[in-house]
């Protein structure tokens, strides 16, 4: 039944619903957009109204004070009528006057700012949700129009597995486009937000320089030297975690070392690693799982237990593969923090996957230490 099947119509309307997705694609990708260039737009207006919302304050406060005293004036001159001129008694209500009217206006523009900023903020948060649906419906109408333009296309020289070839094709397309999701939304919450700051830093010591004084500026730059640093850090990391070459041609070990040695150099740490036993290769689904997953440990040491000391032991034998990493940071409660802690959801996952075991023992000020074992397999 299979060879009767007329392929060219089944090409036809498959071309017909390519051209439909398509086009349902541009219409959510210009969705996102322009809900993303008002987002910024709002953004910068929200910061520009808490600049003259905080400006309003303290003149109010000024005024207030002002205020205070001028109708300490009028008091002291209403109490002492006859020893005050009339001019002096006429300036004396006039000024105390017109403070108040300044502080009644001053606090009505107040008002009307803080009832804007509101406003933008709940405007603000509306759009992020829509910019963010709008991510989420465009990347699974690529993941339909890749498996249209690509499973479907020659379906009618493998009819009879198609069912198979789309199962398959869909589980790497959509792995494909979570990845692509992630590494977005890295670049965006971490290199871009750093270098839009390092903009709006630049800006900032351009008129600190020019209204207050060189020393002022130079203790900025020396921040904004900071940002950079830490941009061209999260950019190799992100380049880093895409696939490290040295493991496809050197081994686990080899870049185990080298990883870590950049991770200690930058962060200023000591790391110690370990390799127990015999140093061999193994298979490269086990190599990149591993790599991972001491990735993983380490980074959340880094960035979270504020360690002077990591340590890395690695034992690979015939029947396991065991991972140790520990540090001398904070800690923290592991029944409190799991259910929040998506790196070390991640690596449960990954380890599950790999039918192996996890277990972490942490304390407040006493460290953290993870121990992985992963069951080595006969194609390992």
């Amino acid at each position: 039944m299979c060879q009767k099947i007329d392929v060219k119509l089944l090409d036809s309307v498959v071309e017909r619903m390519v051209k439909t997705v398509h086009s349902s694609k541009n219409e959510v990708f210009q969705i996102g957009e322009q809900s993303r260039q008002e987002f910024e737009q709002l953004k910068k207006e929200s910061m520009e109204t808490r600049r003259k919302l905080n400006d309003i304050i303290d003149e109010g406060d000024r005024l207030e004070a002002h205020t205070k005293l001028a109708r300490m004036r009028l008091s002291e001159v209403s109490k002492n009528f006859k020893q005050f001129s009339e001019s002096e008694v006429r300036e004396a209500y006039e000024r105390a006057h017109d403070l108040q009217m300044q502080l009644t206006m001053n606090r009505q523009k107040e008002q009307q700012l803080r009832e804007r900023r509101d406003d933008l903020d709940r405007r603000i948060m509306n759009l992020r949700k829509t910019v963010e649906r709008a991510e989420t419906l465009g990347s699974q109408i690529t993941v339909v129009l890749n498996y249209l333009t690509g499973s479907f296309q020659q379906v009618g020289e493998m009819i009879e597995d198609a069912k198979q070839k789309q199962e398959f094709g869909l589980k790497i397309i959509e792995a494909q486009e979570d990845e692509r999701r992630r590494l977005s939304r890295e670049i965006h919450d971490g290199p871009a937000q750093m270098l839009a700051n390092v903009m709006m830093r630049s800006e900032l010591i351009d008129r600190i320089a020019k209204e207050r004084s060189m020393g002022e500026a130079l203790s900025e730059v020396r921040d904004l030297r900071k940002m950079v640093r830490s941009a061209l850090y999260e950019v190799r990391r992100i380049i880093y975690d895409l696939r490290p070459m040295a493991l496809d041609d050197l081994g686990l070990v080899p870049t185990l070392q080298r990883y870590l040695v950049t991770i200690e150099e930058y962060n200023k740490i000591h790391i110690e690693f370990q390799n127990i036993g015999e140093e061999r290769r193994i298979s490269s689904r086990l190599e990149v799982a591993l790599f991972r997953l001491v990735q993983e440990a380490v980074q959340n040491a880094v960035k979270h237990a504020e360690p002077l000391e990591v340590k890395v032991k690695l034992e690979i034998t015939k029947q396991n593969c065991t991972v140790i990493v520990s540090d001398n940071g904070k800690g923290f409660d592991p029944d409190q923090q799991h259910s929040n802690s998506f790196g070390l959801i991640g690596m449960r996952e990954r380890v599950d996957l790999l039918e192996g075991e996890m277990t972490i023992f942490s304390a407040q000020n006493q460290g953290t230490r993870i121990t992985i074992i992963v069951p080595m397999t006969d194609s390992d």
